[in-house]
């Protein structure tokens, strides 16, 4: 069995390329220097393909050695321009030198010890730090985890204890992971949920505000879903309301307008948890640290994940006091949440955050994206739908006679800018949506010439 070698720089030492491993000085270019894949990063896929589940399934294929700024370099010396951020984890960039300092520096004095077990500094600071940044200037106290749903999980479990209620409302095209019961909060049936039944009771499903194809302002979204709650469930009966401020893997499906405080005043009046997904959507991505800020609402608990922590495993629930504290002692926890490592790199993370511009400089990155797309929607009547906030974009592609979703399309898109060296993701309830993600350290002629080729990407395709 043999292995992708690398030379001390972490760039492939077939490749003879000069740029060293991560952080911004990597060299910032679009690079194809064989076909994608290469034939190392072809090994690595049959090795793969040999010893992984062949449930994991992969978007580019390539074997990556090398990451930062805003491309990723594969170990046939490609540089793939980065437009996913690794579904919205790499938001400071890739190896960026204060996380990696941090995590070196924690690394050196101890790994584990599990904070159950004995207590130390960097959780109880990430967790001082969750509770001054999320949303509302109420007393608030944070858990920490190790992924997205497993955040979500706990949020629903607190609600429940602490409202001694046992009934949940998710939305149309809502991703909440891949547990459980967070396979049953979510909507989509095919890949996340199909065949892995049962699922979790006392869930059930409200409209979401979908403006694209509901047409609805959302005063009468969030009437038409309040509807379906109090008939079909009962405030009475109901925990929690949990929603994404902005979708993700539904397809950056923006609410309109009143759609979202509606919901939230409808919550607070019926003593409903209010929980916000902010798994994808938070962290500087959106132009504001969290999501929704942008919509007015304070939610009653946040779920973070993702960007929390420069790409190590971490993730968070924040929410009331009150509520956080109904759980009784040792009904939360974990043996890896929050990690000490994941917890020296949050750290460093959100300084980066906080200090270094991003949220403004997700905003910048927005009307890069927001501009061009809608460019290419005018002229391009297969693009029904550009919508997003901050660096959190997305496309719709449809047939423009009938609005009808058009996934193969997405499909071959995605598949075209890859083979050309642009890292895109696909999404939506339908298949039909590209979305853009890319890390927030990257430069502005980097994104343009990503969009360049995913714009000359879909030309391609009315030709073929």
């Amino acid at each position: 069995m043999t292995t992708l070698d690398t030379a001390a720089d972490g760039v492939p030492a077939a490749a003879g390329a000069a740029a060293p491993t991560g952080g911004p000085s990597l060299a910032q270019e679009r690079r194809l220097v064989t076909a994608i894949p290469g034939p190392r990063s072809q090994e690595l896929l049959e090795r793969k393909a040999a010893a992984v589940a062949a449930g994991v399934g992969h978007t580019a294929p390539i074997a990556a050695v090398a990451a930062g700024g805003g491309v990723v370099v594969d170990a046939d010396g490609n540089s793939l321009i980065d437009l996913g951020s690794g579904i919205a984890v790499t938001s400071v960039g890739n190896a960026h030198p204060k996380v990696v300092e941090a995590v070196q520096r924690q690394a050196a004095s101890f790994t584990h010890t599990c904070f159950m077990v004995s207590p130390y500094e960097g959780y109880v600071a990430v967790a001082e730090a969750l509770n001054r940044l999320t949303p509302g200037d109420h007393l608030k106290k944070s858990a920490l985890f190790n992924s997205g749903a497993e955040a979500v999980e706990n949020a629903v479990k607190i609600a429940r204890k602490a409202t001694g209620r046992q009934a949940v409302v998710a939305f149309d095209h809502a991703y909440h992971g891949r547990t459980n019961l967070t396979m049953a909060l979510t909507a989509k049936s095919m890949p996340y949920k199909s065949g892995f039944g049962p699922f979790a009771s006392e869930v059930y499903r409200a409209p979401m505000s979908y403006p694209f194809r509901d047409g609805l302002t959302g005063a009468e979204a969030a009437a038409k879903a309040l509807s379906v709650i109090e008939k079909q469930v009962g405030a009475d009966n109901l925990a929690a309301v949990i929603i994404e401020p902005i979708q993700g893997e539904g397809g950056f499906i923006v609410p309109a307008e009143g759609f979202l405080p509606a919901i939230a005043d409808w919550c607070t009046a019926h003593g409903v948890v209010l929980i916000a997904d902010e798994v994808q959507s938070g962290f500087a991505r959106t132009g504001a640290m969290f999501a929704s800020e942008h919509f007015g609402i304070v939610p009653d608990m946040v779920t973070t994940a993702k960007g929390i922590a420069g790409g190590l495993p971490l993730a968070a629930v924040t929410g009331r006091a009150e509520i956080m504290d109904a759980a009784h002692v040792g009904g939360l926890g974990g043996t890896y949440g929050g990690n000490p490592i994941a917890c020296a790199a949050a750290l460093a993370s959100i300084d980066v955050f906080e200090n270094d511009g991003l949220v403004e400089r997700a905003a910048e990155l927005g009307e890069i994206l927001l501009g061009r797309l809608r460019a290419l929607q005018a002229e391009d009547p297969r693009v029904g739908d550009v919508r997003g906030l901050g660096a959190m974009v997305a496309i719709e592609l449809v047939d423009p006679g009938t609005k009808a979703p058009a996934p193969a399309l997405a499909g071959a898109v995605a598949k075209r800018c890859i083979a050309e060296g642009v890292v895109v993701l696909t999404c939506g309830t339908y298949g039909n949506v590209l979305r853009f993600l890319p890390p927030l350290s990257i430069g502005d002629d980097l994104l343009h010439e990503g969009l360049d080729v995913v714009a000359a990407a879909l030309a391609a395709e009315v030709a073929a």
